[in-house]
């Protein structure tokens, strides 16, 4: 609508600005001495949420409305901030394969040697690791009791998703790997899946973490899957670093 000075129908242009007060503002349409007074002064006192002119929401309305915008995109912020904050707290990470660790001795047979590159060949076919790492631990209680242990480092941004991709890597079309479950990460975070695959004397349990700078799996023999969850949080804290 246009604020030029209105002309009524005589022909009389009113040139008088309108002053905002708290008083009543009254346009007055007068054709002759049966005139009307149309009061537009705005209803103060309305209901919360009532409609304003031409049927436009209350300044309530809409600050409810850009109050609750702000609060969804401030949530939105948070997580994306807490997402970067895990990346840039996990991404530099260093995997090594200590003598001893956890109770177990390094097995530097030539054996073990070949088994560890064909699963490091396998492995980083499927997932480009920055560095591979991979070593078979001997158990002293016994050789039925050995754990393999292999993986990498690299820049990991869906660590289960990847995991998922190791625990598929792993299984055979004979022997897969089943009721493969969560299980507590331990203190260094990301997350930690194990599960079992049938072998010729019973089972065989995988356990594996990923995070935002790494990916291992071990393999372990006679043992439980509880037991073999805890003893890979047990490695997986001397073997792996953040720089």
């Amino acid at each position: 609508m246009s604020d030029a000075p209105r002309t009524d129908r005589h022909g009389t242009a009113d040139s008088g600005a309108i002053e905002i007060t708290s008083e009543p503002i009254v346009l007055d349409h007068s054709v002759g001495r049966d005139s009307e007074a149309v009061d537009i002064t705005p209803a103060l006192d309305a209901e919360p949420g009532a409609a304003g002119p031409a049927g436009k929401p209350s300044s309530r309305r809409r600050r409810v409305v850009l109050g609750s915008v702000l609060a969804v995109t401030l949530a939105g912020a948070a997580v994306f901030g807490s997402a970067s904050w895990r990346i840039l707290q996990q991404k530099d990470a260093t995997l090594a394969t200590p003598v001893e660790v956890a109770g177990l001795t390094r097995d530097e047979s030539e054996g073990a040697r070949a088994t560890i590159e064909y699963l490091r060949t396998a492995v980083n076919a499927e997932i480009n690791f920055a560095e591979s790492f991979g070593a078979v631990y001997t158990d002293p209680a016994g050789p039925d009791r050995s754990v393999l242990l292999f993986g990498g480092t690299t820049l990991v941004w869906q660590p289960e998703r990847d995991l998922d991709r190791l625990f598929d890597l792993a299984s055979e079309e004979d022997s897969p790997v089943a009721d493969i479950r969560e299980v507590d990460a331990g203190a260094l975070g990301g997350v930690m899946k194990c599960g079992t695959a049938p072998i010729r004397d019973g089972e065989l349990v995988f356990c594996g973490w990923a995070d935002h700078g790494s990916i291992a799996m071990g393999m372990f023999a006679g043992r439980s899957l509880d037991e073999s969850a805890a003893l890979l949080r047990d490695i997986r804290d001397t073997v792996q670093s953040r720089d």
